[in-house]
């Protein structure tokens, strides 16, 4: 345990989130991890307290009543001051993902008295200024980034075109970003290699696939931002008639998606899978991932797939293309016809596409494995936690 010297508790790390989902999908191995090392780690989000994986997984989890809505002003008030009531736990550290609750943490952090104030990580899971993005919200998401960097210690960035970003509008001092490859993932446990061949045939049958049929699998929220329609208008489109299209996951699109399949006369072809506990026997057995999303930061299912041996077919969405490389296709956003192209490709020339999905392992494992990110996060935090302590 890296404790500065001189210091009688041990450091003490404060993991904060708009919502549940976010600290239960990425940030449990974090917490576990430092907490083996003598770290005290707790959590606050919106539903962390019904959680009972993260509460295993955290010393203490704290409910904040935040909403992922901008507009939503009374969530807002509640969740500064019960962001206001957590930070007077006193933690060394807090780290704060998702723009929401970063902010309010932030301001609420900069509102503390300087002797008690905590140093501040920020990772921007993709800002949501980008190219394509309105004007309006650009500018608006801009000018709250800019003025919340003023109260952020280490901002982390993800993705390429993000570190552009924040040098380019100097969000905060060149110093004070890093680039980290992602939030990380265990690479041991999506590997193909640990994946019993009959639970993926399983999947295939429980969704009525023919092993002899090409299968395109989605995986996320079904909303707007990741775009499954274009999937969806895309089977419509390809050559091979017989392909079949899996959306896992679950999210307010559901029923317009569900309206287009009717429509498109594909509801023999196209299968919700709902939110499941494990995509990996599914994923497995798929042709490619498709993932046609329209603001990314680097995208987790595309990291699963390509570490499972199954390409991608992505669009041009910030952060795919340096995930996918040359293992895959990357398409314009809202490209349904280069889709479609591409599906076929797939689906006539599976041997071709199985290999770029096996070229693509080794390169996810050397950049994205979750060890080797966990052992960056540690060094960033030990040298704020000295750095604050010896103030």
């Amino acid at each position: 345990m890296s404790v500065p010297r001189g210091s009688e508790q041990p450091p003490s790390l404060l993991y904060i989130a708009t919502v549940s989902a976010t600290l239960r999908h990425f940030l449990g191995p974090y917490a576990r991890h430092l907490r083996a090392r003598g770290w005290r780690v707790d959590a606050a989000a919106s539903g962390v307290t019904a959680d009972t994986v993260l509460r295993d997984a955290f010393d203490e989890a704290h409910e904040i009543p935040l909403s992922r809505s901008i507009v939503d002003v009374p969530a807002m008030i509640l969740g500064y001051r019960a962001v206001a009531r957590v930070l007077a736990t006193q933690p060394d550290i807090v780290h704060v993902h998702t723009p929401i609750a970063s902010f309010i943490t932030r301001l609420a952090v900069r509102r503390m008295s300087a002797d008690r104030r905590p140093a501040v990580v920020y990772t921007a899971h993709g800002f949501h200024f980008h190219r394509g993005g309105h004007w309006a919200a650009n500018g608006l998401f801009l000018l709250v980034e800019r003025l919340a960097g003023r109260w952020t210690d280490r901002l982390i960035v993800i993705n390429e075109e993000d570190f552009a970003a924040a040098i380019r509008h100097r969000l905060v001092a060149a110093a004070r970003i890093v680039r980290m490859p992602g939030i990380g993932l265990d690479t041991d446990v999506f590997d193909r290699s640990v994946i019993d061949p009959a639970a993926t045939a399983a999947a295939r049958e429980a969704f009525g696939v023919p092993l002899t049929s090409a299968l395109f699998v989605a995986v996320g929220e079904l909303n707007r931002n990741k775009r499954q329609a274009d999937i969806v208008a895309a089977l419509a489109q390809m050559k091979n008639r017989e392909a079949r299209l899996i959306l896992l996951g679950d999210g307010d699109a559901r029923p317009v998606l569900e309206v287009l399949v009717a429509k498109l006369g594909l509801t023999d072809r196209v299968a919700f899978g709902g939110l499941v506990a494990d995509v990996r026997p599914l994923l497995a057995g798929a042709t490619a991932l498709v993932h046609p999303s329209k603001r990314e930061g680097l995208s987790r299912a595309v990291m699963e797939a390509l570490a499972l041996e199954v390409p991608v077919i992505a669009s041009a969405a910030r952060g795919n293309a340096e995930l996918v490389g040359d293992d895959g296709v990357i398409v314009p956003i809202g490209d349904v016809a280069g889709l479609a192209r591409a599906m076929d490709r797939f689906a006539s020339e599976p041997e071709a596409a199985r290999a770029l999905g096996r070229r693509a392992r080794p390169r996810i494992v050397e950049r994205y494995d979750i060890r080797a990110i966990i052992a960056r996060h540690v060094d960033l935090y030990d040298g704020l936690v000295a750095a604050r302590r010896g103030r």
